[in-house]
């Protein structure tokens, strides 16, 4: 029951209205028994600063970030993560009274429990990284942090990747390599988990984001695509070939545990997290 004592906590971007955050925190909460509610918010990006100032005002707990918000939201906060620095983009916000807004990005840590929570290791492993954007940049980095054994960056714009690369050297993250994308064969040869961040997959039609002779029993293949109540043909193609999979449900998931982990200091519930956006 919202009281005069309920935390509040929001998602900014737009649009906003298809946001299944709401449900999967607010359930959550609701088991746990917490006094927070989550809601989402659309906010125009000529009012985004503004905006920003206002929740701090109100005294919101923090807000997640989506699009098209992410890069922009990293010149208005006093801290960045590493994964947020490298990324060039913030997807969480926690706001503290005393040290002002934090700026956090959890998709590549989302990730990466997604991945332990499917027994997938990326210690040592071979991984092809597929797209240079700020979400692959957040799981590169995870990627160093989790000891991967090489990190293989395949974009068809290859100067972003080129900088990405030198973004992650700055940050100490060693063993990435970039790709053309004319040198898929060399990249993909010996990969042992692939994991698109690539947007291939988010409507009908799209073609696969790796060619399925690429996909191979006993390989593990992480989508970081979610396309609510479906698979994407990636998961689905790796499933039926015998690989390990992880959904882009599943990094939602986690992203968002990782936000309510930093927003309340305690551990979120998984399963009714889990369940409401399934």
């Amino acid at each position: 029951m919202i009281s005069g004592r309920t935390r509040l906590l929001a998602l900014i971007g737009q649009p906003v209205g298809h946001s299944l955050s709401p449900r999967m925190h607010n359930a959550s909460f609701e088991a746990d028994g917490l006094d927070y509610v989550y809601v989402s918010l659309d906010v125009d990006p000529g009012n985004l600063a503004a905006a920003v100032e206002g929740m701090a005002a109100l005294k919101l707990r923090g807000f997640n970030i989506t699009m098209p918000h992410k890069r922009a939201m990293v010149g208005l906060v006093d801290e960045l993560d590493e994964g947020a620095r490298v990324s060039g983009a913030v997807n969480t916000v926690v706001i503290d009274e005393g040290s002002g807004l934090r700026g956090y990005n959890t998709d590549g840590g989302g990730m990466m429990e997604a991945c332990r929570g499917a027994g997938i290791e990326v210690s040592g492993r071979r991984v092809l990284l597929l797209g240079a954007g700020g979400a692959a940049a957040s799981i590169a980095v995870a990627l160093g942090g989790e000891g991967a054994g090489e990190v293989r960056v395949v974009n068809r714009n290859t100067e972003r990747a080129e900088e990405l690369l030198g973004k992650l050297g700055a940050a100490g993250v060693e063993g990435v390599q970039v790709y053309p994308a004319d040198a898929l064969n060399e990249a993909a040869a010996d990969a042992d988990v692939i994991v698109n961040v690539t947007p291939l997959g988010m409507k009908d039609g799209d073609p696969l984001p790796i060619p399925e002779e690429y996909l191979r029993e006993g390989m593990a293949v992480c989508d970081a695509v979610y396309r609510p109540g479906r698979e994407t043909p990636l998961v689905r193609q790796a499933r039926e070939r015998g690989a390990r999979v992880v959904a882009g449900e599943r990094m939602l998931l986690y992203q968002g545990v990782l936000a309510q982990r930093l927003w309340t200091g305690r551990e979120p519930n998984v399963r009714a997290m889990s369940e409401a956006i399934s």
